[in-house]
This record gives structure tokens, C-alpha cells and sequence, in this order.
């Protein structure tokens, strides 16, 4: 029995001591002027702070291929998807790595946070590497997908 550890002992890295710091007198009354605070945030800290970080620009939802086979395509539409972060963002569009102009051909859709590049009456020729650029101040994010149109045997 004397092979056990004694139950006292602490899990590593957490030292009784730390975790219950005796309140100071000062502490005790910032502590009852702030409710709910429980102490994490020191209050001297200006609000203002932690807005400035940075929102991380992402892509929440990535671009997905799409397949399709010519003889049920022709004429139907596709429509590419991404969900972005921040809406801020703004979101711009590519085929092959050159710019696509909004068109009746390609209609682009921003709802928020969710961004779609939709392709109107595809053809053969639509087939290719479509790109979403997303950018927010001086940062970039792009996110690619194919369109594939199959061709009949």
C-alpha cells in the first residue's frame, strides 16, 4: 500500500497555490464592484484593446469541384460557393487566373458571408480553374476549384 502516491498530490502543472491566490483587500472590492467579471480581464485594461486584433480573413467553406456531363450540361448553370470570413471581405472572381467581369454570363452573389460565382448557360469552353480572391486590407486568400465539363464518349 505504501507504493501509492499520496493523494494530496497535485495534477503536473497545477499548483494549489496559484490557482487560490489570496484575495488582497483591493481585490476583494474590485471584485464585488465587478460581478461576473470573476477577474480574468484586468479592468485597468482600455476597452478599446482587444478590438484592434486583427480578424483572421478565411475561407470557412472552401470552393468544390464541379462535374458535370455535356449532354445534360449545355445550358444548365453551375454555381460555385465559398463562405468567407469576415463579411467585410471582399471577394472577387477568376477563370484561368484572369479577372471574370460580372456578366450575363457570370453572376456573382454576395450574401453576407456566403459568396457565390454563378455560371449561366455553360458550354464546353466554361470548363476550367475557377479561383475566389478574397481580400481584406493588404492580406489575400484564394481558394480554387474546376469546373469540369465531360464530354460524350
Amino acid at each position: 500500500s505504501e507504493a501509492k502516491p499520496p493523494k494530496e498530490e497535485t495534477p503536473k502543472g497545477i499548483s494549489p497555490i496559484k490557482a487560490k491566490k489570496t484575495p488582497s483587500p483591493a481585490d476583494a472590492e474590485r471584485r464585488k464592484l465587478r460581478p461576473g467579471s470573476g477577474g480574468e480581464k484586468p479592468p485597468e485594461e482600455p476597452p478599446f484593446t482587444y478590438q484592434l486584433k486583427a480578424v483572421p480573413l478565411k475561407f470557412v467553406k472552401e470552393m468544390k469541384d464541379i462535374v458535370l456531363k455535356e449532354a445534360e450540361s449545355v445550358g444548365s448553370s453551375a454555381i460555385f460557393e465559398v463562405l468567407i470570413s469576415p463579411s467585410t471581405a471582399i471577394t472577387s472572381w477568376m477563370k484561368d487566373g484572369s479577372n471574370i467581369r460580372e456578366s450575363p454570363k457570370h453572376r456573382f452573389i454576395a450574401d453576407g458571408k456566403d459568396r457565390k460565382l454563378h455560371i449561366i448557360d455553360v458550354q464546353l469552353s466554361d470548363a476550367g480553374e475557377y479561383t475566389c480572391v478574397l481580400r481584406l486590407g493588404n492580406k489575400e486568400k484564394t481558394s480554387t476549384a474546376k469546373l469540369i465539363v465531360e464530354g460524350n464518349p
